[in-house]
C-alpha cells in the first residue's frame, strides 16, 4: 500500500519538481499564469501529521490557489466572518448591538465595526494601493498570491460542503474577492493604530452649540485640556495591551553545537477568532520552499523558516499612532487652521444595513492628518470644542507592504537578507523581527512601520499635552496648526512621514538577542542598544519580569554553549517563574511570621493563611500542570500588583546599572502584602480548591468533551510560556484558556540540506470541532510534546500520515 501511495505522490507531483533542477533563471514564469487547462488554477497539496499542508504550485496564483483552499478546509468559518468584519456587513447579519469580536479592530460593537470597515472601503484605499507601484504597492508576485488565495477560497466554497456548525448553511459565507484578501492585510496592518480607535472614529462628531464640546449639551463648560496623567494611563493600557505579544530569541554559531545560528518563536495571540496562526509550507520548485505559520486570511508565510534562514516576530514598544492637536476656526467647528489658512474637514457618510431595523447613516470626519477622535476610551476624552479638536495619524493605514515583507524573508538566504527585505518593502507594522541562519548569524531588529517622530519635532511642535505624554509613553501630540510641525521624510523611507531603515533599532551577529516585548535596549544585556528616538521605546528603564526572566534564561543559554535545538524545546516549556524565584522565599517566611496565622482581606475580614504558608515553600516556582502551589501563587502576585504601588513593591529599586536583576527582594512590610494573600486564600477556597491543587486541574481547555490541562502561566509573573487563563469567581476558578503561546517553533540547522525544527501550533489547525485536527497538537501542548518538520521532499513522502489532493478551479 505504502508503495503504491508513493507512486500517486510521485506521479501527481512530477510536473512540479521537474522544474526544481533548474536554476531559479530558467525556473516557470511567476508573472500572471497562463492556465491552457480548462481548469484554470491548480495545486498539489500533501498533508502530513496534524493535518499540516505542503502546498505545491507552478507559480504564485496557483500558490496562493492551494494556499486559500487549505485555509478554507481548516478555517472556513472564521475566514468567512472575519470578510463579513471587512466589508461592514455585521450589524445586517448580527445585529447592530451584538460584540464584533475584536479580531481585526477594537470596535466593540457590530455597529462600529461596521461604520468603519466601511467607511475604509469608501475611501478605496485599497484599490489605490494595489494600483500603485511596488514598493509601496504589493509586487506582481503578491498580487498573484492574493488573486489566487480568493480563488482557493472560493473554489473550496464551491465544491465543498461546510460541516462546522458555526457557519454550515449560513447566508454570510460567500466568494470573496483579491479586494478582499488586500483589505484583510490592510486590517491587520493597522489594528494598532487606526484600527484601535474605530468606535471613536465613527463616533466623533463636532460641537453643536457655543462653548460645547463633541456630542454634550451646550449648557455643560467645554474641557480644554484633557488630564496628562488619564492620557499617559490610557496609552500605557492600550498600546501594551495583552492581546498581542511574544517571546523569541536567536543564537549565534560559536554558541551552538555545530556553529550554525538557533530560532526559538514563541508568538502569543488568542487562541479562537480571526488572530490565529495556520500552518503550512509553500513550495514553488526553483524560487520558493518555505514553511511556517500565516496569520488567518493572508497568502504569505508570516513566520516561519526555509533552508538558510528562520524568523519570529514579536510586538514591539513602538507607537505606532500618533495625534496631531487641531485649532479651529471659531466660527466653524468642522474647519481647522494650518499657518492661519483654513481647511475643511473631510465628510465622509457611511450607510449600514442593520438585522430586522432601518440602516443606520452616521458621517466621520477626517483631516490631512488622519480621522478626527474624541477619546482614547471610555474614560480618557479628547474634546472636540469650538476650538480643539484631534485628529489620529496611522501609517499603517496606508501601509500593504506586509506580504511583500514576508515573502522576501522566505526568499532570504541569510539574515542579511532579511535586512534586505525588510529595507526594500519597509512593511512591518508593529512588531520586532528576531532571526538566524544556517551560518550562524543573528538578528534583532525593531524594523517597522511608525509615524517620523524624532525627538526634536516633538520637542519643537508638542502641545502642552504632548510635552508631558511623549517622554512618558512615546505617545506624540504635535501642534496641528503649524506647517513646520509635519512629519518630514526620510530620503531611505519608500513612503514620507515614515522612519526610513537607518533609523531602526538593530543588533547583528550578538552571542544571543532576545526580545519579550520589551525595549530595544536590552536585546542583549552585554550589548545595549542605544540612540534611538524615544518613538521607539525607552533606554535605561525598568523592564517587565518576562523580559527579566527571558535574558536570564538566553544568556544562561548562551554562556553554557554547545546549544541544540533541544535546548530551544526546553526553554520553552521550562515554565520557570522569576516573580516566583524573586519572592515565593520571603512571602513564605513574611506569611509564617504573621501573628495567629491570620491576615485581614480586603473586606475586613480575618482569614487564616498559615497553611499557604507551606504551599508557598514547598511549591517548585514553575507552572508545570503538575506543580502544587503556582495557582496560589498566581492569585497571590496578581493581586498583590493591584494592592501595592510599583513604588512600594522592591525593597532594592531599579537600578539602570543592573536593569536584569533590579529591582527586587519583595517588600512584605507593606500593609497590601497581607491583604493580597489574604484574599488570594479566601479566594481559593470559596471556589472550593485546595491551596496545593494542581495548576492542571485548574488551568485547561476542553475539546471534544476532553479536559486538558494546559502547562504555563501569565506574562505577569516573568513566564516565557505565556497562557493567560480568566478568572471566574463565580464559576469557581479560571476559564478555558483563550490566550497565550501559540505557534511555537525551535529551528537549527545540521550538516544536511534539511533544516532541524519542530514545531507546535498549541489550538491545532482546525477550528472546527468535526475535523480530526480540532484538539490533536493541544493534545501535545498539554504533554508538552513537539511536532518534528517535515522540510524536505524526502521527509514529506515518507509521512505516514501522508495524503495527496490536486486542487483545482472548476468553470
Amino acid at each position: 500500500m505504502r508503495s503504491r501511495l508513493r507512486r500517486l505522490v510521485l506521479g501527481a507531483t512530477a510536473l512540479f519538481t521537474a522544474a526544481s533542477a533548474l536554476p531559479a533563471a530558467a525556473a516557470p514564469s511567476q508573472g500572471r499564469a497562463e492556465h491552457p487547462s480548462r481548469d484554470g488554477m491548480s495545486a498539489v497539496i500533501r498533508y502530513t501529521e496534524y493535518g499540516i499542508p505542503h502546498i505545491l504550485a507552478k507559480n504564485y496564483a496557483d500558490l496562493g490557489f492551494g494556499t486559500g483552499w487549505a485555509q478554507a478546509s481548516d478555517e472556513v468559518c472564521t475566514l468567512a466572518d472575519g470578510f463579513v468584519t471587512l466589508r461592514g456587513e455585521r450589524s445586517r447579519y448580527f445585529g447592530a448591538s451584538a460584540a464584533a469580536g475584536g479580531a481585526l479592530s477594537g470596535a466593540r460593537t457590530n455597529l462600529a465595526s461596521d461604520l468603519y470597515f466601511r467607511g475604509v472601503r469608501e475611501t478605496r484605499t485599497v484599490e489605490k494601493l494595489l494600483a500603485g507601484p511596488a514598493p509601496v504597492g504589493p509586487s506582481r508576485e503578491v498580487r498573484d498570491m492574493m488573486r489566487g488565495w480568493a480563488a482557493g477560497y472560493n473554489a473550496w466554497l464551491k465544491q465543498k460542503k461546510i460541516t462546522d456548525p458555526a457557519c454550515a448553511d449560513a447566508s454570510w459565507v460567500r466568494p470573496v474577492t483579491e479586494l478582499d484578501v488586500a483589505a484583510r492585510g490592510l486590517a491587520i496592518a493597522s489594528i494598532s493604530g487606526e484600527g484601535r480607535f474605530a468606535d471613536t472614529i465613527t463616533a466623533a462628531q463636532p460641537p453643536t452649540g457655543a462653548g460645547t464640546v463633541s456630542g454634550t449639551p451646550s449648557s455643560r463648560p467645554a474641557v480644554r485640556t484633557p488630564d496628562a496623567k488619564a492620557v499617559v494611563k490610557a496609552a500605557d493600557e492600550l498600546w501594551g495591551d495583552p492581546g498581542m505579544g511574544s517571546n523569541a530569541a536567536a543564537f549565534r554559531g560559536d554558541t551552538t553545537a555545530n556553529g550554525s545560528g538557533l530560532l526559538l518563536g514563541n508568538p502569543h495571540y488568542p487562541w479562537q477568532g480571526g488572530r490565529r496562526f495556520w500552518q503550512s509550507q509553500q513550495t514553488i520548485p526553483g524560487e520558493l520552499n518555505v514553511s511556517g505559520g500565516s496569520l488567518l486570511g493572508t497568502p504569505a508565510i508570516s513566520i516561519g523558516f526555509n533552508a538558510h534562514v528562520a524568523w519570529s516576530h514579536t510586538v514591539s514598544t513602538g507607537i505606532p499612532a500618533n495625534f496631531h492637536q487641531l485649532t479651529l476656526d471659531p466660527a466653524d467647528p468642522t474647519t481647522y487652521l494650518v499657518d492661519g489658512e483654513p481647511e475643511r474637514m473631510k465628510k465622509r457618510t457611511v450607510t449600514v444595513a442593520v438585522k430586522d431595523g432601518e440602516p443606520v447613516t452616521r458621517t466621520q470626519w477626517w483631516t490631512r492628518y488622519g480621522p478626527v477622535v474624541t477619546s482614547l476610551n471610555s474614560q480618557v476624552p479628547l474634546p472636540w470644542t469650538n476650538t480643539t479638536a484631534y485628529a489620529l495619524h496611522d501609517p499603517n493605514a496606508a501601509n500593504l507592504r506586509f506580504a511583500d515583507t514576508s515573502l522576501g524573508f522566505g526568499k532570504a538566504r541569510s539574515t542579511d537578507d532579511v535586512l534586505a527585505s525588510l529595507a526594500r518593502h519597509q512593511g512591518i507594522p508593529w512588531v520586532n523581527t528576531i532571526a538566524a541562519d544556517r551560518a550562524g548569524h543573528s538578528l534583532f531588529t525593531q524594523s517597522q512601520v511608525l509615524p517620523r517622530i524624532t525627538d526634536e519635532l516633538a520637542q519643537r511642535c508638542s502641545t502642552e499635552l504632548g510635552r508631558t505624554t511623549y517622554p512618558a509613553s512615546g505617545i506624540a501630540i504635535l501642534d496641528g496648526s503649524r506647517g513646520d510641525c509635519a512629519l518630514g521624510s526620510d530620503a531611505d523611507a519608500v513612503a514620507p512621514g515614515i522612519f526610513g531603515p537607518a533609523r531602526m533599532p538593530t543588533l547583528k551577529d550578538a552571542p544571543y538577542v532576545e526580545n519579550s516585548n520589551g525595549t530595544a535596549w536590552m536585546t542583549n544585556a552585554g550589548r545595549p542598544i542605544t540612540g534611538y528616538e524615544r518613538v521607539f521605546g525607552t533606554v535605561k528603564t525598568e523592564l517587565g519580569l518576562r523580559t527579566r526572566g527571558g535574558i536570564e534564561d538566553v544568556a544562561a543559554m548562551a554562556d553554557r554553549g554547545r546549544l541544540t535545538v533541544r535546548d530551544l524545546q526546553r526553554q520553552q516549556f521550562a515554565n520557570r517563574v522569576p516573580a516566583g524565584d524573586l519572592t515565593a522565599a520571603d512571602a513564605a517566611q513574611a506569611c509564617a511570621a504573621l501573628p495567629g496565622g491570620t491576615a485581614t482581606g480586603s473586606d475586613g475580614k480575618a482569614v487564616d493563611v498559615s497553611e499557604a504558608c507551606g504551599v508557598l515553600t514547598a511549591w517548585d516556582r514553575t507552572m508545570n500542570t503538575g506543580s502544587r502551589g503556582a495557582l496560589l501563587f498566581d492569585r497571590f502576585w496578581r493581586k498583590l500588583e493591584q494592592t501595592v504601588p510599583a513604588a512600594e513593591l522592591w525593597k532594592v529599586p531599579f537600578s539602570a546599572a543592573d536593569p536584569v536583576r533590579t529591582p527586587n527582594t519583595l517588600n512584605t512590610d507593606v500593609p497590601g502584602f497581607a491583604v493580597a494573600l489574604a484574599d488570594a486564600v479566601a479566594e481559593l477556597r470559596a471556589a472550593g480548591i485546595a491551596l496545593d491543587a494542581p495548576l492542571g486541574a485548574h488551568q485547561f481547555v476542553v475539546r471534544g468533551g476532553e479536559r486538558l490541562p494546559m502547562p504555563g502561566g501569565s506574562g505577569r509573573l516573568g513566564v516565557w510560556n505565556v497562557l493567560e487563563p480568566q478568572w471566574n469567581a463565580a464559576g469557581g476558578g479560571y476559564t478555558e484558556v483563550p490566550f497565550g503561546s501559540s505557534h511555537l517553533q525551535a529551528v537549527g540547522w545540521d550538516g544536511s540540506r534539511c533544516p532541524v525544527a519542530r514545531t507546535l501550533l498549541t489550538y491545532s489547525q482546525s477550528s472546527n470541532p468535526k475535523s480530526p485536527h480540532y484538539a490533536d497538537q493541544t493534545r501535545l501542548f498539554s504533554g508538552e510534546k513537539w511536532v518534528t518538520s517535515r522540510f524536505c521532499e524526502k521527509d514529506i513522502l515518507a509521512s505516514p500520515k501522508l495524503k495527496v489532493v490536486r486542487v483545482h478551479e472548476r468553470r
